[in-house]
């Protein structure tokens, strides 16, 4: 049996805007996405029986094209015309429906891995058109690493690697909709939106500080007012040496970037005693640009 071990990790977004609505009902954005040392491992396994069979470590996930992975091995297994099945054995870390892209970092590994696995040859690019058909985030979790995204989140631009820092990702024990949060966003000439260039620039400068002066999350304005503890945990990252606090994606997930790891674990230990977070991680970036790294985190 032919096997391929992988890594599919999550993203925080360094800055989150929305420029406005699109005649199809989706939002055009424009966000600054980060890899993030925090991953699912997945196991994918060719088989002599036809179809996507998968074992996962939460039962409440679905085994069924409702699951991101079984949906984007189908999608390769039909259309070349695979011989035989997989077998996905998924063990997830990433929190789940936390705005950190695991169900689309999960898919992303499984086109990577079912292209090494079944020798397709199918390049970054050809393996990202794919993706997008499964979720805007999926191709920027093929691509990895610091990017510019525009679009609905699938027209990506490498952008330079956030310099060194220790990430902090607090995950409040509630269950926040997608849904919700961009049929509730107004967009008005009050709106703040994040300086996005800006960033950009102090990635190309290796400005830490002020990339952290300039993070924001224009989705922020719906999901903090439906619930403030977000606002809690962000006030009580930045109280314990957190350069910047945001919550990542649409939420509730909320980061916290640190210049120093024992700041990052004091910050994690008080919001742990103080119940604000279920889950509670201190990580680092992943650079994608680094080849050994990219080769052992895969």
């Amino acid at each position: 049996m032919r096997q391929l071990n992988l890594r599919a990790m999550a993203k925080i977004n360094l800055g989150l805007d929305v420029t406005g609505r699109r005649e199809d009902g989706y939002h055009d954005l424009r966000m600054i996405m980060q890899t993030v040392r925090l991953f699912d491992s997945i196991s994918l396994s060719a088989t002599r029986s036809e179809g996507v069979r998968i074992r996962t470590n939460l039962g409440f996930l679905p085994t069924d094209d409702g699951n991101l992975a079984v949906k984007a091995a189908r999608l390769l297994i039909e259309e070349f015309g695979i011989e035989g099945g997989v077998f996905i054995d998924l063990k997830k870390k990433i929190p789940v429906a936390a705005g950190l892209a695991g169900g689309s970092s999960d898919a992303a590994a499984v086109l990577v891995g079912m292209n090494r696995l079944f020798h397709l040859q199918l390049t970054q690019e050809q393996l990202r058109e794919r993706g997008v058909k499964l979720g805007a985030d999926v191709p920027y979790c093929i691509m990895r690493g610091t990017a510019l995204a525009e679009g609905i989140g699938d027209i990506l631009t490498p952008l330079a690697s956030i310099p060194p820092c220790v990430i902090l990702i607090a995950k409040p024990d509630l269950h926040v909709s997608t849904r919700f949060v961009y049929t509730h966003l107004e967009l008005t000439e009050q709106t703040v939106h994040p300086d996005i260039d800006g960033q950009i620039r102090c990635l190309e400068a290796g400005d830490l500080r002020g990339l952290c002066s300039l993070c924001g999350n224009v989705l922020e304005t719906v999901t903090e007012q439906a619930y403030p503890v977000i606002s809690d945990i962000k006030k009580r990252m930045k109280e314990h040496g957190a350069l910047a606090a945001m919550m990542s994606g649409s939420g509730p997930s909320v980061f916290g970037i640190f210049e120093k790891r024992e700041d990052a674990r004091k910050a994690a230990s008080v919001l742990r005693e103080d119940g604000y977070a279920r889950m509670l991680c201190v990580t680092e970036p992943f650079y994608a640009g680094n080849g050994r790294i990219q080769r052992e985190e895969v």
